[in-house]
């Protein structure tokens, strides 16, 4: 995998488990070069960061769906039956995200009360507009009730 990763152009930090003895890499030099190439990169400090991030980012979202998400302990039978459980599961955790990101919320019991906030922001802006024109209203009265008419909104318009 390493070696095709290398033949397609793309540096690769993948963690690797450490193994005893040597490998015999006879016939295998693009591999051997592929891999060393690899445990080189992981083990400089730009490798242990993106290691890192892996671990905070990736690591955690599955530690989430399996831990709190119960997907630790499955009664399917079968790897095909879990692997489609699996699956689905994941696909709503990132729908959450989803709708964390563009809503502000990321449950659909959240969304919920979506409508409401919205309504209360609605009647928020018409009860300003509404303050506005009044006091705009108010200035035009009182300005044509003066005989000069030289206000400066009737002067502008």
């Amino acid at each position: 995998m390493v070696r095709d990763l290398a033949e397609m152009g793309i540096r690769s930090y993948v963690s690797e488990p450490r193994r005893r003895g040597r490998r015999a890499w006879r016939g295998q030099a693009a591999e051997r070069d592929a891999v060393y190439g690899n445990r080189r990169r992981i083990k400089a400090e730009r490798g242990r960061a993106l290691l890192r991030r892996r671990g905070e980012v990736i690591e955690r979202s599955f530690a989430h769906a399996y831990e709190t998400g119960a997907m630790r302990r499955t009664h399917l039978r079968g790897h095909e039956k879990i692997l489609k459980r699996l699956c689905l599961h994941i696909a709503g955790f990132n729908l959450s995200l989803v709708l964390r990101k563009l809503f502000g919320v990321g449950t659909p019991r959240g969304l919920q009360d979506l409508p409401a906030a919205l309504a209360r922001a609605l009647f928020g802006a018409v009860l300003a507009l509404r303050r506005v024109c009044a006091a705009a209203w108010a200035v035009i009265c009182s300005s044509e009730t003066s005989s000069d008419h030289d206000t400066p909104l009737l002067r502008a318009a």
